[in-house]
């Protein structure tokens, strides 16, 4: 099979995801065609998914286009999010081996020789990048990023690589084993590692985007990690339920002891302020499990719609 592999060609599908990214398009092009030419028996297409940009994005990618036929693109009727252009660029692809890489070169391509080498010559169905060092991130983002990848380890059976980034290259068995899986609420890092396949990890140390601001605000990571850990995991309803068992008992427990203490010394139960207190407490967890739940909830309201994850406006001819 690895005969085979090295004697014919292949087709290689990028797929690169694009939100206002009209300053790096041209750069990220010119690295990625330097890399791509280091691989042996290849042929290449690029998947431009542009994802509701309000600049020349779209306009630059047209123009690479026509160009190089090679360059194809899909362009959303509103911005749908980059877990949706990740799914139409996957769809979309024709490729034996697909991968997965921002525009911004902060996924650096001059490593996908060295990925293909782990696929075609190492056995491997997926090679998987993740930094090995946050430089340059705000300090408070990355102690964030470690928390979310130590709560969702502790909470999913599934292990997440710290630092994982979505830049893979994957066989298209992976591609098409990925596609199986229709829910509507995806995150992809955990969809990859639900499906398996034998993986090689890369490392590299982190880079900043070449041009442009990075398209993920705070609350916006906190959005995402939320959707990450009840995507994969129910240890939160199981939290809420354990935590109601232990204030009932906890509350049993003070019933039976206040009463004997009344019973013997009396006009003992007092405290209005520790009352209002532990009734505030109670409310708070009370209104975090409903929360969790509701969380919950609505992740079945939005399967059970069955909308389509993204509306197509236009793309290129095949």
């Amino acid at each position: 099979m690895q005969e085979n592999n090295a004697s014919r060609r292949e087709l290689f599908s990028a797929i690169v995801p694009c939100k206002d990214e009209e300053d790096v398009l041209f750069s990220f092009l010119k690295e990625f065609k330097e890399s791509v030419d280091k691989i042996p028996n290849i042929e290449w297409e690029i998947i431009f998914v542009e994802d509701g940009s309000k600049d020349a994005t779209l306009d630059k990618i047209k123009e690479m286009n026509r160009e190089d036929g090679r360059i194809r693109y899909i362009s959303f009727s509103r911005n749908f999010g980059k877990e949706a252009a990740m799914l139409a660029g996957l769809t979309e692809a024709r490729g034996n081996y697909i991968a997965i890489m921002d525009a911004d070169l902060q996924d650096p391509p001059e490593l996908l020789p060295e990925m293909f080498k782990a696929i075609r010559e190492d056995g491997y169905e997926c090679a998987a990048t993740r930094r090995s060092t946050r430089d340059g991130e705000p300090p408070l983002r990355t102690f964030g990023a470690k928390c979310f990848y130590k709560t969702l380890n502790a909470v999913s059976r599934i292990k997440f690589t710290e630092g994982a980034r979505d830049f893979r290259l994957i066989t298209r068995r992976v591609r098409d084993a990925i596609l199986e899986l229709p829910e509507y609420n995806r995150f992809l890092k955990g969809v990859y590692e639900y499906v398996g396949f034998k993986t090689k990890w890369f490392e590299f140390e982190n880079r900043e985007r070449i041009a442009g601001k990075t398209k993920w605000s705070t609350w916006g990571l906190i959005l995402y990690s939320f959707e990450a850990i009840t995507s994969f995991s129910t240890v939160p309803l199981a939290l809420v339920a354990l935590g109601g068992v232990l204030l009932s008992v906890v509350s049993v427990l003070a019933i039976v002891f206040l009463s004997i203490r009344q019973l013997i010394y009396h006009n003992s139960a007092f405290g209005w302020t520790s009352m209002i207190c532990v009734i505030l407490l109670i409310g708070g967890l009370q209104l975090f499990s409903l929360g969790a739940i509701g969380y919950y909830t609505a992740k079945i309201y939005l399967e059970s719609k069955r909308r389509p994850h993204y509306v197509i406006q236009e793309k290129s001819s095949e």
